[in-house]
C-alpha cells in the first residue's frame, strides 16, 4: 500500500483534525478517507474573504494525495490561490446514509460518512497537471466521461480554474450505528428506528440534438446508489 506525506498509512493527528466530541468516531486512515473522498463529487469550499467567512459548493476530485476544486478564474477563492502564499481553506466531504429516529427529539440522529480537509490551497497553472485535474474532475461526476467529450480549448481553459490542497491535515469521522433511546422513554408509543439515505440516478434523457446511443457508463449509473445498507 503506498504510503502518505509522514510514511505511513494514516495521515498524521492536528488540534484541528481531532474533534472534541466522539473521538470514537474519527479516523485518520488514508484508506477510509480516500473512500469517503471518491464516493461523491460535491464538497463545500470554506476560506475567509474580506475579513468574513464565506463557503461555496462545488466539485472535488481526489488524484493521489491531492485534493482538486473547481472554480471560475473569476471567483474570490481562485482569485486568492493565485500567489505563491495561496489561500488558506478548509473542504468538507459530507455522505448522509441513514435517517436515526429516536422517541424523543433530543436523540435523533444521521447515520453519515464525512471528511474535513485543512490546508493552503493553491492555483494549478502548470498546463499538464490541469489537464490531469480537469479530466479527473469530469470524471469523478462520470466515470469514464473525460475519454468521450471534447477537451476544453484556449477560451475555456482560461476561464476555468482548479485548486489544489494536499492532504496533509485531514480526517474522517463516521456514525453508523442504530437507534439508541434512554431507559425511560422506551415504553413510550412511538416509533423508532434507522431510515436508510440512498441517492440514485434516473434514465438519461437525451438531448434532441443527440445521435449517439447512451454509453454504457451513463446506462450503468441507473444501477448505482451512493449509500450502503444502514
Amino acid at each position: 500500500m503506498s504510503t502518505t506525506p509522514n510514511g505511513g498509512t494514516s495521515y498524521p493527528r492536528t488540534p484541528r483534525t481531532t474533534p472534541t466530541r466522539y473521538k470514537d468516531r474519527a479516523s485518520w486512515e488514508r484508506e477510509a478517507i480516500h473512500a469517503i473522498l471518491d464516493a461523491t463529487y460535491l464538497c463545500h469550499l470554506g476560506f475567509v474573504a474580506d475579513g468574513a467567512p464565506v463557503v461555496l459548493p462545488t466539485i472535488h476530485a481526489r488524484v493521489g494525495d491531492r485534493l482538486y476544486v473547481h472554480g471560475s478564474t473569476g471567483s474570490r477563492p481562485l482569485r486568492g490561490a493565485k500567489g505563491e502564499q495561496g489561500l488558506p481553506v478548509c473542504v468538507t466531504v459530507t455522505l448522509v446514509d441513514a435517517l436515526v429516529l429516536t422517541r424523543s427529539a433530543f436523540n435523533h440522529s444521521l447515520n453519515f460518512r464525512s471528511v474535513v480537509a485543512h490546508g493552503t490551497a493553491h492555483q494549478v497553472t502548470d498546463p499538464e497537471e490541469l489537464t490531469v485535474a480537469l479530466d479527473a474532475l469530469v470524471d469523478q461526476v462520470v466515470p469514464g466521461r473525460s475519454a468521450e467529450v471534447r477537451p476544453a480549448n484556449a477560451k475555456e481553459l482560461a476561464a476555468t480554474a482548479v485548486i489544489r490542497l494536499e492532504l496533509d491535515e485531514v480526517s474522517a469521522k463516521t456514525r453508523a450505528d442504530l437507534a439508541h433511546d434512554d431507559p425511560e422513554d422506551l415504553a413510550l408509543p412511538h416509533w423508532a428506528g434507522v431510515v436508510p439515505v440512498t441517492t440514485g440516478y434516473g434514465t438519461p434523457v437525451p438531448d434532441a440534438s443527440t445521435a449517439v446511443p447512451l454509453p454504457a457508463n451513463l446506462a450503468s449509473l441507473a444501477t448505482l446508489t451512493a449509500a450502503p445498507d444502514a
